[in-house]
């Protein structure tokens, strides 16, 4: 193939390459590309002048206009800050029913309640606040010390059965493995608490075994749970009449908490959360309780 050689269809000379019958042409580079180049070339020299770019050993060219990261990050926190302090300052001073009626402020709590909540709390009770075995179920309504807004902000300073101070204090004392109830005894509170929360109208409880139980829960249970057994939320001891059991509600699982007992455990969260993070939680909590279960 000849050098300078003109190809015929497209006008174009030729390079002096062939392969398999195909020439290469010597095609002009498109206008188009020069123009970006250029373009790409002025913007980068425009750059360099205006804005921080080249570094200089122990610091780095500052620009024309004198635009520093450090100091626009800074700046966004100082606005962040100032932003959160309005309405911090509203969380902080006005009461729970005042906040719960205002829907810009519950927007926050909602928003800043489910981080704190998922930073904090969810490794127990989930991230949708449900628990699981040995985790209360948050969203249930069943509280073991009361669920008013007041009440739910001590436990969380507090905890159960912590070192602080002024801690919750709840435990179960374990009646088949100290030997205050044998198996049989267990087995018959056991049939009598099944009447109480309904499940006896799966499975009858015979007559005879319910009333030995009741005299059984009246001796031994009824100091803490009531003689109606819905609980006393001034001893933190559950209602066992509903349908919300914290180790849960089969045979096996009551027969466990009963014969082995059970004494559950919370952090106080006074050391490391403030008080405006404790009562956005208990606003984030009630929150959840309002929306369809």
């Amino acid at each position: 193939m000849a050098v300078n050689e003109r190809d015929p269809h497209t006008g174009y000379m030729t390079t002096g390459h062939e392969w398999n019958g195909i020439k290469e042409l010597n095609t002009p580079v498109p206008r188009p590309v020069y123009f970006f180049l250029i373009t790409t070339a002025l913007f980068s020299f425009v750059y360099w002048i205006l804005m921080p770019a080249w570094p200089l050993g122990v610091s780095y060219t500052r620009g024309l206009l004198g635009i520093d990261q450090t100091t626009t990050v800074e700046n966004a926190l100082k606005q962040s800050e100032l932003q959160r302090a309005a309405w911090t300052k509203r969380i902080e001073t006005e009461s729970y029913a005042a906040i719960q009626a205002d829907a810009a402020l519950m927007k926050i709590v909602r928003q800043s309640g489910k981080t704190l909540f998922g930073d904090n709390c969810a490794v127990c009770h989930g991230l949708n606040a449900k628990g699981s075995k040995g985790f209360p179920d948050l969203t249930a309504r069943t509280w073991l010390w009361g669920g008013n807004p007041e009440t739910l902000a001590e436990t969380i300073r507090v905890g159960i059965n912590t070192d602080h101070p002024n801690t919750r204090v709840s435990e179960m004392l374990g009646f088949g493995r100290t030997q205050v109830l044998n198996r049989a005894q267990v087995n018959d509170v056991i049939a009598y608490l099944r009447t109480l929360s309904g499940d006896a109208a799966k499975t009858p409880v015979p007559a005879a075994q319910r009333e030995e139980g009741a005299k059984l829960f009246a001796a031994q249970c009824a100091t803490c749970h009531g003689d109606n057994a819905k609980g006393k939320v001034e001893q933190g001891a559950p209602d066992l009449t509903d349908q919300s059991w914290i180790y849960g509600g089969d045979q096996q699982s009551i027969l466990d908490t009963i014969w082995h007992g059970r004494k559950g455990y919370m952090p106080a969260w006074e050391p490391r959360l403030s008080a405006t993070d404790r009562k956005i939680l208990v606003l984030y909590l009630l929150d959840l309780q309002t929306k369809p279960q």
